[in-house]
């Protein structure tokens, strides 16, 4: 398996973004782009103007108080946004250089982000980025563009190696309070990473962010990130650098080890939940393509 992904291969993901989940030869005229547009944009309304009520119009919109202070039924009208920032935040930490089956987690993050990132293009979207976690780099901003350039560089940059150290104790939550701070309001973000993890301390700043923008998580995962392989004695490097001995043949170890991870997926799904955010789960060992066409099925059924 490789390590990152083949800038060609990103690149030609933008032909996927227009099937379905079938088989790439089998095109049809419902596209993910579609689909992604149905959901991540039935919402982007702009505010237009306020009117008086016409029969037939849907009273959800109504404006109470210009309706109290003319005592005639007014309404307030929208149109479609047009264009809106996409922004694609991916970890790069050391934690992503890691699969057992598939591939490894930075390529199937990569491929997330090249999906969306065409599906966006595709409905006229600005498309920019963030690449956090690697310790050779500061977090990497790509400013949303409407053409291409953006993408094609934060797609390049996704293809090249990492320095495999953290760049600091919390990459995650420092990555969202960067977007927080630097990301045009009203965008659409989606945080692809690895959030095996104690989730309590991110809920405070995806609650911020989420009331400015939308928000998407989508948790890049390993079977063995819940199941611990049963390999018998194995050594381990902590995040310190440090040798550890795992017994992982060790039944108690290995209950404890998957309760740890449903512990900490129970956790995001509760602030996912509260802060009404799309959990998006990609798994290594499943093509990404169907994995992100399901879930966002899922969103739009119980949007």
């Amino acid at each position: 398996m490789a390590l990152y992904p083949r800038l060609d291969d990103l690149l030609e993901l933008r032909h996927r973004a227009r099937s379905l989940g079938l088989a790439s030869h089998h095109l049809v005229n419902s596209s993910f782009s579609g689909l992604y547009a149905s959901v991540f944009r039935g919402t982007g309304l702009d505010f237009e103007e306020v009117r008086e009520y016409h029969q037939g119009d849907d009273i959800r919109n109504m404006e109470w108080k210009v309706t109290a202070r003319t005592n005639s039924p007014h309404l307030k009208t929208f149109r479609e946004e047009r264009e809106r920032s996409v922004v694609l935040c991916v970890d790069q930490g050391p934690h992503m250089h890691f699969g057992t089956r598939g591939t490894f987690k930075s390529v199937q993050a990569a491929r997330c982000a090249a999906l969306l990132g065409w599906a966006a293009n595709s409905q006229h979207d600005r498309v920019g980025g963030l690449l956090f976690g690697d310790a050779a780099d500061a977090p990497r901003h790509f400013r949303p563009t409407k053409d291409r350039r953006a993408l094609w560089r934060l797609l390049k940059a996704l293809s090249r190696p990492s320095a495999g150290a953290e760049s600091d104790s919390d990459p995650l939550l420092s990555a969202l309070r960067r977007a927080e701070g630097g990301t045009a309001a009203g965008s659409l973000i989606f945080v692809i990473a690895e959030f095996n993890r104690d989730n309590s301390a991110l809920e405070s700043t995806l609650g911020r962010l989420s009331q400015r923008h939308t928000l998407v998580l989508v948790p890049i995962d390993d079977r063995a990130d819940r199941e611990l392989p049963d390999v018998g004695r194995a050594l381990f490097t902590d995040a310190d650098g440090n040798l550890l001995e795992i017994e992982a043949s060790d039944p108690a170890g290995r209950a404890e080890y998957r309760q740890a991870w449903e512990y900490h997926r129970t956790v995001l799904a509760g602030i996912a939940s509260r802060l009404r955010i799309p959990l998006i789960p990609v798994r290594t060992d499943e093509d990404v393509h169907r994995a992100l066409t399901r879930g966002i099925r899922h969103y739009r059924r119980v949007g």
